[in-house]
């Protein structure tokens, strides 16, 4: 029988989700959805001073806003110590690990040694070498003491096979007895860990590539409890252009989940970009829906090579990665408008322009709005913004568009409410019909087609750009358009 697949996603509550950890959630996720496995939530909030209610909460909302839905959990490390401490007493009890009593000064002085020598410190083993008199001696003197793994001696190695990065082998001489439990008798994270995953039966583990050099000394631990020990995937890791490690320290809120959420990205936009950062298929396909994606996905379309997330922390406006904004405008563009009207529902009544009646008599008409819209923007945040002229009549006029479209002509200020009053007499206010209108009027004025269809886009949308001119007039409809076509004489006063 095949062993269940059972992966883990077990961040830290010391702050906000970030983007390289919700990569790692989304590969965990879709690995076990692929091979119909359990993904298990373990909050791991062991360090006391940093873990907060206000991050746990954090991650579970990014987590469910981008999609990734969890099988068991969240459990919380915390509530398992008397399970660490236990693993570390049965480690001492079989003789795998022994009591350190060697001070940080005595360690301090051997690591400047080391340095004064110019080798790398590793601890020499002095307390592996007391005999079972000296370490009581030592405890009845009341010395406090770490714990120390002992790592297999001779010329073994620790030997496993990353599914992403192939064979890895650590020899044991390169390998320090490492603490497991502090003085205070805190287990330390290998420890726990281990113990984790065999409570919870994890198969597999994916990660990122900077837990690598520690999996040789988790793996000992393992060992050294009888555990199974499951299948290691290390992912490349995300870096900003300086090729520096992206991080909460370093980049700020420009690499937390709930920024890209503020600023107008799609769930699923989001996770299809973080995807892509280091993971590809064969056929280099970008764009995925859901289930599309869950195929696909396999552990060796993980790369080696480390991703650059093009983050711009140091521009006064908000720009991120072209690509990750060039994806959230293409799922703008393509997603069925109907899935697309919740998102646009809630940003509008974030801005204060939604109105109930674009949920009931006139839903169809705001359903026609969005998709005629929707081409040009990059952000959901667009359409409260940029969508505003659509869904609210206060709204502002852009600076160039007033100079370059208006006060550069003025004898619109006449010509435009000409084309007012022509409008106020159609029966059919449709596309067509305004189009028949306008190319009328420009004819009889002997003016050039984009002085007019530029200045009535700016008039009543007081915008330089946008959708076809004819369709938006017909979405505006004819009253909203007459009344801003005929105050465009205020501009000019």
């Amino acid at each position: 029988m095949n062993q269940e697949v059972r992966l883990r996603f077990a961040p830290s509550p010391t702050g906000y989700l970030h983007i390289g950890g919700a990569r790692t959630a989304i590969y965990n996720w879709l690995y076990a959805r692929k091979t119909g496995g359990k993904l298990i939530l373990r909050i791991e909030d062991t360090d006391a001073e940093r873990s907060t209610e206000e991050s746990i909460q954090g991650i579970l909302d990014g987590l469910r806003w981008l999609g990734v839905t969890w099988d068991e959990g969240p459990y919380f490390q915390s509530q398992f110590g008397e399970e660490h401490r236990a693993a570390a007493r049965k480690l001492l009890e079989s003789g795998k690990a022994y009591k350190c009593f060697c001070t940080r000064e005595e360690l301090e002085k051997k690591r400047e040694i080391a340095r004064e020598q110019k080798l790398d410190f590793s601890y020499d083993g002095t307390c592996r070498k007391l005999s079972p008199a000296e370490v009581e001696a030592k405890e009845a003197a009341g010395l406090p003491y770490t714990i120390r793994l002992k790592v297999p001696e001779g010329d073994g190695a620790v030997v496993f096979e990353d599914l992403v990065y192939g064979r890895i082998e650590k020899k044991y001489a390169d390998i320090e007895d490492f603490v497991i439990c502090r003085s205070n008798g805190q287990p330390l994270y290998l420890l726990s860990n281990a113990v984790d995953d065999a409570r919870d039966r994890i198969s597999h583990v994916i990660r990122g590539q900077d837990g690598l050099a520690n999996t040789p000394k988790q793996i000992l631990i393992y060992q050294a409890l009888g555990l199974p020990v499951p299948r290691f995937a290390h992912m490349s890791l995300t870096l900003d252009p300086k090729r520096a490690k992206i991080s909460k320290r370093s980049h700020g809120e420009l690499v937390a989940v709930h920024f890209y959420r503020e600023h107008g990205f799609l769930p699923w936009a989001l996770v299809n970009f973080l995807v892509l950062l280091g993971w590809s298929n064969p056929d280099s396909r970008e764009f995925f829906s859901r289930d599309e994606l869950i195929e696909a996905f396999d552990l060796g379309g993980i790369k080696r090579a480390n991703s650059i997330f093009n983050v711009q922390k140091n521009d006064p406006k908000f720009i991120t990665d072209p690509k990750a904004i060039s994806m959230n405008a293409h799922y703008l563009r393509e997603m069925p408008v109907e899935e697309l009207e919740p998102y646009v529902v809630a940003e509008l009544k974030k801005a204060g322009i939604w109105q109930p009646e674009f949920a009931a008599e006139r839903r169809d008409w705001f359903l026609k709005t969005i998709d005629l819209i929707r081409s040009r923007y990059h952000f959901l945040t667009d359409f409260a913004t940029l969508g505003r002229p659509y869904f609210a009549d206060d709204f502002g006029i852009e600076e160039k568009a007033l100079k370059k479209n208006l006060l550069k002509y003025p004898d619109l200020k006449e010509w435009l409410p000409l084309l007012a009053d022509r409008f106020a007499a159609l029966e059919d206010f449709s596309a067509a019909e305004t189009e028949r209108v306008i190319r009328e009027v420009i004819e009889e004025l002997d003016v050039k087609a984009g002085v007019i269809i530029n200045g009535m886009r700016t008039a009543v949308t007081g915008q330089l750009k946008g959708a076809g001119m004819f369709e938006i007039l017909e979405i505006l409809g004819r009253q909203r358009v007459v009344d801003r076509l005929r105050r465009v004489v205020q501009f000019f006063t």
